[in-house]
């Protein structure tokens, strides 16, 4: 009942940086809050099977790059559905480095800040990173894209590992699963089969044909 009722609460989607141990990694979440302006403070909330985590957690620092509504979807889908220890999920994808080694996305984002992190708590699915804000962009440019507007308009799926994750109906089994970004596509009003040849991926705009199935 519970997962129903918290849909009712606003989230922002963001990107989150981080320095891997051979190159640069990044993470979609909708999960970065202020949780107080004296001294200034955030927490995000990242799951134990993260890569991103995993790199978070060895050196201490990380980047939030706040998309914007004009963020392309194709970018969503190779941060959000794919993960860091299989490859560098940032090739095909506009970014910069950082001094620190960290890099920053810069697909159409509203701003991006670097934080340092200051206390962690343990959940029994994720860290809660808590963290200061040390430097960023000097502006915001754009619209920030919310968790509603990546659902309703874009028509995005929330990935596994996804705080706001609620699991699919277990007579639901047909899933086909785009090869370029990863997104399942799981409905169960209208079979894949069905879908015209028009159709494309909601999240990176891959044609139906790429789509291969996997359940």
């Amino acid at each position: 009942m519970y997962d129903k009722i918290l849909t009712s609460l606003s989230y922002g989607m963001c990107a989150v940086g981080a320095k891997g141990l051979t190159s640069g990694n990044a993470c979609i979440v909708n999960t970065v809050i202020q949780i107080s302006s004296l001294p200034m403070t955030i927490a995000v909330s990242i799951n134990h099977s993260n890569y991103t985590n995993e790199c978070i957690k060895r050196t201490g620092e990380f980047t939030v790059s706040v998309l914007s509504e004009n963020t392309s979807g194709a970018v969503i889908g190779a941060l959000g559905f794919t993960s860091g220890r299989d490859g560098n999920k940032l090739n095909n994808v506009r970014y910069k480095i950082l001094r620190e080694g960290i890099p920053v996305i810069q697909e159409d984002i509203c701003c991006w800040f670097l934080c340092r992190v200051v206390n962690t708590v343990e959940t029994v699915t994720h860290t809660i990173f808590i963290a200061e804000p040390v430097a960023g962009s000097e502006s915001i440019k754009g619209k920030p894209m919310t968790y509603d507007f990546y659902i309703n308009t874009i028509k995005g799926k929330s990935p596994k590992y996804s705080p706001t994750y609620i699991p699919e109906e277990e007579e639901i089994v047909e899933r086909y699963t785009c090869s370029i970004c990863k997104y399942e596509h799981i409905d169960p009003l209208i079979p894949f089969e069905e879908l015209p040849q028009s159709w494309i991926c909601p999240i990176c705009g891959a044609p139906k044909s790429v789509f291969k199935k996997t359940g």
